[in-house]
């Protein structure tokens, strides 16, 4: 992992967004952009209850080089992110980023292809536990 990535980890502990904003905070940063993954109430037309995250052994790994990625392609920034496994509810934090550069633009493209590429690559898989005692498997990967 690369010095301009703080942390990129998976963990069974809760997430925030102000621990990944305290890590990538500097006095040369004029930006600072965040993302935060919500479980939401809502899939696909149903009411969702509560999910459960798991993830491969490798995941922690991937999202180190997923973060690693993308401080490569944005040379000027700082990233830290972190997503949660195990059983979340509505409201609970499933992904946390922030990214800092310099200058806005180049942050808020960061973190844009920072959640993109983890979406599309960390082997993370949840349960959605939906309103009408259904429930439903959905890679994170895309």
């Amino acid at each position: 992992m690369t010095e301009r990535v703080a942390f990129a980890r998976v963990s069974a502990d809760p997430i925030s967004i102000e621990e990944c904003v305290a890590a990538v905070e500097n006095d040369a940063a004029g930006a600072v952009v965040t993302f935060a993954g919500v479980v939401r109430d809502h899939d696909g037309g149903r009411g969702v209850l509560s999910l459960d995250y798991e993830s491969h052994p490798t995941a922690g790994d991937v999202i180190a080089s997923a973060a690693a990625l993308v401080a490569d392609e944005f040379p000027s920034v700082t990233i830290a992110v972190e997503h949660r496994i195990g059983s979340l509810v509505v409201g609970d934090l499933a992904l946390a980023c922030a990214v800092s550069s310099a200058h806005r633009a180049e942050a808020f493209a960061a973190c844009a292809r920072l959640v993109d590429v983890v979406k599309e690559t960390v082997p993370i898989w949840k349960e959605q536990r939906f309103t009408d005692g259904t429930t439903e498997w959905v890679a994170s990967l895309g």
